[in-house]
C-alpha cells in the first residue's frame, strides 16, 4: 500500500467519525430540544462530507423533531405553529423524501389551511 492510499484512506476514516460524532452529538441536542443547533452542526457535517447518509438521516430526524414539536406545541396559536411546523416538515422531506410522517404532516396543514380557505404557507 502506498504512503497516497494510507492517506486518502485515514482521511477517509476520519471524516466518518467525525460524522458519526456529530450526528451523535445533534441526537442529543434534539433529545434536549436543541432542534435548530441540531439542524446547524449537521447542516455544517454535510457541507463537509455532502454524500454522508448518517448525516442526512439525522437532518431528516432533527427537522422532523422539531416539526412534531411545533404541532404539539398547544401554548402556540395556529397562526405561529402550522407556518413553522410545514417548513420543518418540508425541510425532512429534502433528506428523507418517502418519509410518511413528513408527508402526512404536509397534508394535514395544507388541509387545515384549504379549509379556512386561506393561501397555503410557502
Amino acid at each position: 500500500m502506498s504512503i497516497r492510499s494510507i492517506i486518502l484512506a485515514a482521511t477517509v476514516a476520519g471524516g466518518l467519525l467525525a460524522a458519526d460524532s456529530t450526528v451523535a452529538e445533534a441526537r442529543k441536542l434534539v433529545t434536549a430540544k436543541k432542534y435548530d443547533e441540531a439542524i446547524a452542526s449537521l447542516e455544517k457535517a454535510q457541507k463537509a462530507n455532502p454524500k454522508a447518509a448518517d448525516v442526512q438521516k439525522g437532518l431528516a430526524e432533527a427537522h422532523l423533531a422539531k416539526a412534531d414539536a411545533f404541532m404539539n406545541d398547544e401554548a402556540l396559536p395556529p397562526r405561529m405553529k402550522y407556518p413553522q411546523a410545514l417548513r420543518s416538515y418540508r425541510a425532512v422531506l429534502q433528506y428523507d423524501k418517502g418519509n410518511k410522517k413528513a408527508q402526512q404532516g404536509i397534508e394535514t396543514i395544507e388541509g387545515i389551511y384549504k379549509q379556512m380557505g386561506r393561501p397555503i404557507p410557502q
